[in-house]
């Protein structure tokens, strides 16, 4: 990894940002023919892209802000990754209680439905009476319940779609490197114009200077310090550093054993503390529970974690939906936050910002944010359409293509657990047959308490950029979040069948296993009561 070299170019586009806005970037880019390079200042989907709720879906909360458009848009994406994504993003119904004097009532919750499924070409919007609708969603609270909606929306496993989505741009030639952070802009000796970037490589410390027609910055709640860092003028208008434009709000989510908080639904709710939506679902072999919406006034370059308030804000809720459960604190298996890149209108309520994307072009530097994971090929298509005043060849390109390439079933065989065939190839696309024929005797199985075999984690070691042991167990695979203690029950078979694979030495070994047992320790963990 030390050895990585980088084309000096010039590139057509240099992306910045390994989330999924930049991997979708990368993606159109590279299927249109551009030469593209996306760098990552850390691992890919380090940051909003592997720590938000975990949801593809349209945003109906959006409706009662009247933002038809992003709706009807996340809608139309959602159903285009149902159909392209299968066994990486799916269904999921939701249930919401019909409570007496609960907002919004059944007539405006069946309304907002009603129009969901218009945009979407179906109905999946059902109402159930109380006794029915007590059997589909057991252990709610039942004081004031007459029945409830149910509705379909659909979840994925958001680092796990990053990674296919660069694994596709990577078919078509495109390159992304993590842990390549960008130093400084390079402009033109009248410093004007953007022509490239200064990188350090992050593993070995050295500097390539890169040049491109056209960067792009896809840096989510961080693009307005790159922005900040160019100065010069905004799209034809006054000069001066750009000023400010996002709003970073941190979202934060429990975790739960799903034997604790079992649920056959996603539980959707309205906090009895201030009305804001919350929701429960099963994810993984685990239950989620989020999020919240707070600004984040952290440094951003920490990575971020749940306050004790956020915790206690979230168990409210749970106790107010679940009181015959008794949850407590011991119950957390881990936690996580992530900050959202929202556009900042002044709103005092957080939750009331707009989650559409946005994008300026300002002296060669183009600035991609905001947004939604579910929109990220509308997002990138923009982007391309913007970039197309600098890249003509883009023009007349730009019509929307399939999400992903069709790949074949895997063959069958009995040692893979049910649904494991199509959970793998939604996840790994045409790399899933190669990742089962590499797996060991006993790795086709299913880590106890997760849906994620053993052979993922060979599969990751081998093939998917692993430079810590952050990237295999938070982001290759998820069982630092689903697992107590990130996983250190399992830690000894994972370094057996790791460590061979990574030619990491034991004493290399480790110092990562140490380092990573620390962030989980101050970042995911159940923040401490003062």
């Amino acid at each position: 990894m030390s050895g990585r070299e980088v084309s000096a170019g010039p590139w057509d586009a240099i992306v910045i940002g390994g989330g999924i806005t930049g991997a979708g970037i990368l993606l159109e880019a590279a299927r249109r023919g551009l030469r593209a390079l996306l760098v990552e200042q850390r691992d890919f989907a380090w940051g909003t892209s592997s720590r938000s709720s975990k949801l593809v879906h349209g945003g109906l909360r959006y409706l009662k802000e009247g933002q038809f458009a992003l709706t009807r848009e996340s809608v139309h994406e959602r159903e285009h990754l149902l159909r392209q994504a299968a066994g990486l993003v799916e269904p999921q119904s939701f249930a919401f209680g019909d409570y007496v004097g609960r907002k919004p009532g059944k007539r405006a919750f069946l309304l907002g439905l009603a129009i969901y499924d218009r945009m979407a070409g179906q109905r999946g919007r059902h109402y159930f009476e109380r006794d029915a609708f007590m059997a589909m969603a057991p252990n709610i609270a039942t004081d004031g319940l007459q029945g409830g909606m149910v509705y379909t929306d659909a979840k994925t496993d958001d680092a796990r779609l990053v990674l296919r989505v660069l694994q596709e741009a990577r078919q078509h030639g495109g390159v992304a490197m993590n842990y390549m952070a960008v130093e400084a802009l390079l402009r033109d000796e009248d410093g004007g114009e953007v022509h490239g970037v200064l990188l350090r490589d992050g593993l070995s410390g050295a500097q390539h200077e890169v040049r491109a027609r056209l960067v792009i910055s896809a840096t989510g709640a961080w693009a307005d310090r790159l922005r900040a860092s160019q100065g010069g003028q905004s799209g034809g208008g006054a000069a001066g550093a750009p000023g400010r434009r996002l709003r970073p709000l941190r979202g934060s989510h429990l975790v739960l054993p799903a034997w604790r908080l079992p649920l056959a639904q996603a539980i959707s709710l309205m906090h009895p503390a201030d009305g804001r939506p919350v929701f429960a679902y099963p994810w993984e072999g685990v239950t989620l529970v989020g999020t919240t919406d707070v600004d984040h006034a952290d440094d951003l370059s920490r990575e971020a974690a749940i306050t004790r308030a956020e915790c206690d804000y979230l168990m409210a809720a749970l106790h107010a939906q679940f009181p015959q459960l008794n949850l407590t604190d011991d119950d957390i298996i881990a936690t996580y936050a992530g900050v959202r890149p929202v556009i900042d209108s002044g709103k005092a309520d957080p939750s009331r910002e707009t989650r559409d994307h946005a994008l300026w072009l300002e002296h060669g530097l183009l600035t991609v944010t905001g947004g939604k994971l579910t929109t990220f090929r509308v997002i990138a298509l923009d982007a391309l359409k913007l970039a197309a005043t600098r890249l003509p060849e883009l023009q007349g390109q730009l019509t929307p293509l399939p999400v992903f390439a069709a790949t074949p079933p895997l063959r069958y065989t009995t040692a893979l657990p049910p649904g494991q065939a199509l959970r793998l190839q939604g996840r790994y696309g045409a790399a899933a047959q190669a990742l089962v024929d590499a797996a060991h005797e006993g790795e086709l199985a299913c880590i106890p308490g997760t849906e994620t075999i053993w052979a993922q984690l060979r599969w990751a070691a081998r093939h998917e950029d692993v430079c810590k042991l952050e990237d295999l167990l938070l982001r290759r695979t998820r069982i630092g979040i689903q697992l107590r203690g990130g996983g250190i029950d399992v830690m000894p078979r994972i370094r057996a069948i790791c460590q061979p694979e990574l030619g990491w030495s034991d004493e290399r070994w480790a110092a990562g296993e140490s380092d990573y047992l620390a962030l989980w320790a101050a970042h995911y963990n159940l923040p401490k009561r003062s």
